[in-house]
């Protein structure tokens, strides 16, 4: 099984696929599996009674493809239409049927009157069926679907991972331009955030005894920490640091995710050193960017 992680594009964290097969007599089976978002690979099995040795293969091949996901996978088996009589364990059928008016005469006692369970709903009750030895599948059989399922759940996942791509590449293009105009703003304001410096210098100079070189100092010092010059570097690399990721593919989800927060620790910072409206304006455009991008990055594996 190949790792979708070694494939070079990016996967969805969700996705969904079914298999059905037989052992072209009696019995048929079908696969369920499907994933969710999680911080690492969550994996939950559903079996039938008895083929609980599947567990252990199932797991190996199921963590070799996929390193992601919170990820259900379930086994229903059943027989064919027609497929000989006796379906039903008198005994069970008994013990299920005491279960059922157990809990009816219960409801009634707390005044609740509950609808009559349909036959179909009772022979639908687990265990009911007395499928014998010849009622499991050979495991071989069973395991021979997983290839083919985890295929088609992986293309899934590839397919919805090909659109998250193109959407987090627009949205990097967009902090890309808010990044831009940033510095423009920081670069026009310059000129008069200096100047206004210089009068405030040279008015304090001609009124106080201040010393001239401790308040240049000073005055550095609040120069310092109002240029964004390093905030908007740091944004601009970590634009191109996604990039990258984007187009090297695989499981590149955490990272991306760590990205994001790098992300958002430059815009807050250029925020509280901008002293500008436009630019306060816009690292807060760059924040909400942000944030919508880190929403698609959950979902990437």
């Amino acid at each position: 099984m190949v790792n979708a992680a070694s494939t070079g594009v990016i996967a969805s964290m969700t996705g969904y696929a079914a298999r059905e097969g037989g052992d072209g007599a009696e019995l048929s089976w079908s696969w369920e599996l499907r994933a969710v978002n999680a911080r690492g690979l969550d994996l939950r099995f559903r079996l039938p009674d008895g083929l609980g040795a599947l567990d252990a293969p199932l797991r190996r091949v199921v963590s070799a493809a996929l390193t992601r996901g919170s990820v259900s996978l379930s086994l229903r088996i059943g027989r064919e239409a027609g497929a000989g009589d006796g379906r039903i364990d008198p005994k069970r059928l008994d013990q299920a049927l005491a279960e059922v008016l157990r809990i009816e005469e219960a409801a009634l006692a707390m005044g609740l009157a509950l609808r009559p369970a349909s036959p179909a709903e009772i022979m639908g009750l687990r265990g009911l069926l007395d499928v014998g030895e010849a009622g499991i599948p050979e495991p071989e059989k069973l395991l021979a679907d997983i290839a083919p399922l985890l295929a088609a759940f992986t293309a899934m996942r590839q397919a919805e991972g090909a659109a998250l791509a193109a959407i987090l590449h627009e949205q990097l293009t967009r902090i890309a331009a808010l990044v831009d105009q940033a510095a423009q703003l920081a670069n026009a304001r310059a000129l008069p955030q200096a100047e206004r410096m210089r009068m405030a210098a040279q008015s304090l100079l001609a009124s106080t005894d201040l010393d001239e070189a401790r308040l240049l100092q000073e005055i550095a010092t609040l120069a310092l920490k109002t240029d964004v010059t390093e905030e908007i570097d740091r944004l601009r690399a970590h634009v191109a640091a996604a990039r990258g990721l984007l187009a090297q593919g695989g499981a590149i989800g955490r990272k991306l995710d760590f990205l994001m927060q790098e992300f958002n620790r430059e815009a807050n910072t250029l925020c509280s050193k901008s002293q500008d409206h436009a630019l306060t304006s816009v690292g807060l455009d760059l924040k909400l960017a942000i944030d919508q991008t880190r929403e698609q990055v959950q979902n990437v594996e």
